[in-house]
């Protein structure tokens, strides 16, 4: 995986966003994943989850599924360095994804499956979620952006959680250096 395209798309010194260096985790050995609220243009959510030294990152217009069944739009971005996963501030106007960038939820996550199509079933196992979801290349109106998540029925999970947890405005959690 490669961080050329995130590169391009930022100017260092002119964005507080980390620089595009690949590095791994230190998680103990388990991957890590974050859930960013991104509200730029459009206030969406960003999933990445880290995949060979990189996070793989989804945009998601509606959020993270929360009831097994449902079903949403993700569009595949670019790949980001492994220190945005710590990433909360302020990208500034001008700037590709100008906007306020907070940490919705962090933690590990587990993949359970990966499909020859690039298809991916992962649990996530975070602060506000914990369950099964799987990222499905949908190709929707023929881009090869656009994917679906779809949280799952997990049955490794002692019961489905009844409280769903809400996407709003939250405090940020932490942010980066």
């Amino acid at each position: 995986m490669s961080l050329d395209e995130y590169r391009r798309k930022r100017r260092p010194g002119r964005t507080p966003e980390p620089g595009g260096d690949a590095e791994a985790s230190d998680a103990g050995g388990r991957p890590v994943f974050v859930i960013q609220r991104h509200d730029a243009r459009r206030l969406h959510y960003d999933l990445r989850l880290e995949m060979h030294g990189v996070l793989a990152s989804w945009a998601l217009p509606k959020g993270l599924p929360l009831e097994p069944g449902e079903r949403y739009l993700a569009v595949h971005t670019e790949d980001h360095p492994m220190k945005y996963a710590t990433f909360a501030g302020i990208i500034p106007k001008g700037e590709y994804g100008a906007g306020t960038m907070e940490i919705w939820d962090h933690g590990v996550y587990e993949l359970v499956e990966e499909k020859r199509d690039g298809g991916l079933t992962v649990r996530l196992d975070g602060d506000r979620v914990h369950g099964l979801w799987t990222l499905v290349p949908a190709r929707l109106g023929g881009d090869e952006k656009n994917w679906l998540v779809i949280k799952k029925h997990d049955p490794g999970a002692p019961q489905e959680r009844s409280e769903r947890a809400p996407y709003a405005p939250a405090p940020v959690l932490f942010r980066g250096p």
